[in-house]
């Protein structure tokens, strides 16, 4: 027993001061009277309480319908309601252990039912306040524990201890204090940070007055921002030189230098894609490759393109900067197509371009601005009189849209219902006969 550990003799110590406590506590009137009024205060809260939270939920909800920003912050207001009996319990202790001080000299017994109150606030904001997952794992190891601490009275001795403990990381030393507070920091910093960045970006997507590519660049300005103030605000929390950050930022500029340089160049050119707006999400383009696709997401290393058979192609930014790339959209301006057809040489080619463009004109898709359907001769084939019909529409035949289908079912009923053939490839055949007896 000579030999128990440190912490085993401090907590002995601490279990031996507590039961020394609580006979004095016992043996004295003046603890006695502080009892009393702890028990008169909670009983006074309550029927405070029972009064006055119908009053608060009828004033604080809002009307059935409503929306907007004061709607929801008077929904959040409710979920606060279950602290009301703590917090009163809370306040009225307080003003009664100013009463006591004065009357007996002493508040120790009323100053613990004061902090254990707050104990219970805190438990009951834990249990039902907090609705996110994460906070709540975080009440419920962190902040219930503290404030069982602080209950107790031993908090500013375990603290003291934690400060006078010290980690070495190489050359750099932190008490366990410090770590552990920037363990608590980060995690709320970088949670404030993912939910702050949903909303800005939620704002930002929202807003229909800018273009997509201005509404990706700001959400990732902003996601950038919040972050980069998130860890140099953990940084001054554990009392790191911002000196480090410069070193590491150094190191970070050397390794890009030598190996990171894709992954650079792609960053960069996703900045300039956003910034310049040409390709931005929804657009449809083909890459110099021959793969076709939608833009449905731009990252900062790469732009995702979908294909109307619903495969996904990550392209990196490079290639839009360092390559050709075709971009058929431009949020939904017209385009111009062409199908081909072909009629027999016995046919009056010259009947051909206004039954075709007649028929084709009748399509609900196709536009008569900028243009209406041409109809063009192409050439004289070897089977067949080759014709082509161009035509606009308000939109990209993607494979979600089929334009081309529709086109030449038209020009084919067209065709058939003026009679004029669509000949098949044909070839005449000459069979040579050599005479009886030739070459013998």
């Amino acid at each position: 027993m000579d030999q128990q550990p440190a912490i085993v003799g401090k907590l002995l110590g601490w279990l031996d001061q507590a039961g020394q406590v609580a006979l004095g506590w016992a043996k004295s009137p003046a603890a006695w009277s502080q009892f009393g009024l702890l028990v008169v205060a909670f009983v006074a809260a309550v029927l405070i309480t029972r009064r006055l939270q119908p009053l608060l939920q009828r004033l604080i909800t809002p009307a059935e319908g409503r929306e907007g920003l004061i709607a929801t912050i008077r929904q959040y207001a409710l979920l606060f309601l279950p602290l009301l009996l703590p917090l009163i319990a809370y306040g009225l202790t307080a003003a009664g252990e100013q009463v006591t001080r004065s009357i007996f000299g002493s508040g120790a017994v009323i100053a613990f039912g004061k902090r254990v109150f707050l104990f219970i606030a805190a438990r009951i904001f834990v249990r039902e306040v907090l609705t996110d997952g994460f906070l709540r794992l975080l009440g419920r190891y962190v902040l219930v524990p503290v404030a069982a601490l602080y209950a107790l009275g031993v908090l500013d001795d375990i603290t003291t201890r934690l400060d006078e403990t010290v980690v070495a990381l190489g050359n750099i030393r932190f008490s366990v204090m410090a770590l552990i507070r920037g363990v608590i920091a980060g995690s709320l910093l970088f949670w404030l940070g993912a939910w702050s960045n949903r909303q800005s970006a939620g704002y930002i997507k929202a807003q229909p007055a800018l273009r997509p590519a201005t509404r990706e660049l700001a959400a990732k300005a902003a996601e950038v921002l919040i972050f980069g103030a998130a860890f140099l605000l953990l940084m001054s929390i554990m009392g790191i030189d911002l000196t480090a950050v410069a070193v590491l930022g150094g190191a970070l500029g050397v390794g890009i230098g030598l190996g990171l340089q894709q992954i650079a160049a792609n960053f960069v050119s996703g900045i300039i894609l956003l910034i310049e707006g040409q390709t931005t999400v929804g657009d449809y383009v083909q890459l110099d490759g021959g793969e076709k696709g939608t833009i449905v997401k731009m990252t900062a290393r790469a732009c995702v393109l979908e294909t109307f058979d619903g495969r996904w192609i990550v392209v990196p930014n490079e290639h839009f900067i360092t390559s050709r790339v075709i971009n058929y959209s431009d949020q939904g301006s017209a385009n111009r197509y062409e199908a081909l057809f072909s009629v027999s040489y016995d046919t009056d080619i010259n009947r051909v371009p206004p039954i075709i463009e007649a028929a084709v004109a009748q399509l609900p898709f196709v536009l008569q601005a900028p243009d209406g359907p041409d109809c063009e001769l192409k050439g004289f084939g070897e089977s067949a009189v080759d014709f082509a019909v161009e035509y606009w529409v308000n939109g990209i035949d993607d494979g979600k849209n089929k334009y081309a289908s529709p086109v030449l079912f038209a020009i084919w009923n067209a065709l058939k219902s003026e009679g004029i053939e669509m000949p098949y490839p044909q070839r005449v055949v000459e069979i040579k006969r050599r005479a009886p007896g030739a070459g013998a």
